[in-house]
């Protein structure tokens, strides 16, 4: 099983760790709850090292990835990130993936972990001279409302314009690292992108800083089902298109890309499921693959379910139909036929991730 170079940290904060795809990686550390609430209070910090990264350089090598992904690349700006997934001809996706223009001539590709290798086999058969960071580099999130205070407070005071989604190059103990201001918890965040070399100490100088603590898997999850954001291999996978994903608003339909004809098809059609969120009415969480019911008919299918801490009842997504994927529908889900009614994403709106940390 793969290992990130924080390894002997986790099992000194008492973790507890799991395989993730491979990856021996803590679910948490003193509880998931717990966890779950310092991040959306505090600040937290999650090793996300796991997951992919490719540079690609020029500017004809971005218009050529562009033809990969649904999303605009080669409008990208320099210092800003974008959202997209790579696809294949039938409109599958591949991966989803968030993409960082450092400068002109790079682009900065993050993917996950699961379909990494099939990732990297697409990206360098259209793109040769794409170079696979994903050796090199470790991910640290700083995750919460009080995480550009704490950076502040560890000489990263040049974060301070950046918006959400956007990135910046900088040095961190004589070592170049990229950082992002984005995340997967809803919370002002920042992912660090740094040598292998500087993953321990960075983690380690993030937790003696005040009100910083660890956080696993566990609470990455109801942290990011409670926004309504996708896990790759769970809720979207290469039998799922972006159109039934119900992620159609990022897709830049003025230029060519894969998959795109079978898009255009498939929007055509109205005979297909799409991804609804579904609130249950008290504490009972829908859970990944139970049925879901209208009229104890069955219409489809959970994809990913847990108790919202953060909101007090139940939550999941599930692929329905699309007449009644509008929010307020009454549908049952599981052998019990717990009650869940559709609901708009996301299921947690205070969240800081659009704070503004520049005044």
């Amino acid at each position: 099983m793969r290992q990130t170079m924080l390894l002997d940290q986790h099992k000194a904060c008492g973790a507890k760790l799991v395989d993730f795809h491979g990856w021996l990686l803590p679910l948490q550390y003193k509880g998931i709850l717990q966890e779950h609430n310092h991040t959306r209070t505090k600040c937290s910090v999650f090793d996300c090292s796991h997951m992919g990264q490719f540079l690609i350089k020029t500017r004809k090598a971005i218009a050529t990835f562009d033809q990969l992904v649904f999303s605009d690349m080669v409008g990208l700006p320099p210092g800003r990130g974008r959202y997209s997934s790579i696809l294949n001809e039938y409109a599958g996706i591949i991966d989803d993936i968030v993409a960082f223009r450092l400068s002109r001539d790079e682009l900065f590709v993050v993917t996950n972990a699961g379909p990494l290798d099939r990732v990297a086999q697409t990206i360098q058969s259209y793109v040769p001279k794409a170079v696979d960071l994903s050796e090199q580099t470790s991910k640290i999130d700083v995750q919460g409302p009080e995480s550009f205070e704490v950076l502040s407070r560890m000489g990263f005071e040049e974060l301070a314009p950046l918006r959400f989604f956007g990135c910046l190059q900088t040095t961190w103990r004589g070592r170049k690292i990229i950082v992002a201001r984005a995340g997967y918890t809803g919370e002002l965040g920042y992912e660090f992108y740094v040598p292998h070399a500087l993953a321990a100490a960075l983690w380690e100088a993030l937790l003696e800083q005040k009100s910083v603590k660890p956080a696993g898997l566990g609470a990455r999850d109801t942290l990011r089902l409670e926004m309504g954001y996708t896990l790759y291999g769970q809720d979207v996978d290469e039998s799922t298109t972006t159109l039934e994903a119900a992620m159609g608003r990022f897709i830049y339909w003025g230029r060519g890309f894969i998959g795109r004809d079978a898009l255009c098809v498939r929007q055509q059609m109205h005979d297909y499921k799409v991804r609804a969120g579904i609130r249950a009415e008290g504490r009972r969480a829908p859970r990944a693959k139970q049925e879901v019911y209208r009229d104890d008919e069955p219409v489809g299918v959970v994809t990913s379910g847990t108790y919202g801490p953060s909101v007090g009842c139940g939550i999941g997504m599930a692929y329905v139909p699309k007449d009644l994927a509008e929010p307020g529908v009454q549908l049952a889900v599981g052998p019990k036929r717990v009650r869940v009614e559709t609901a708009a994403f996301p299921f947690y709106k205070r969240g800081t991730f659009r704070m503004n940390t520049s005044q």
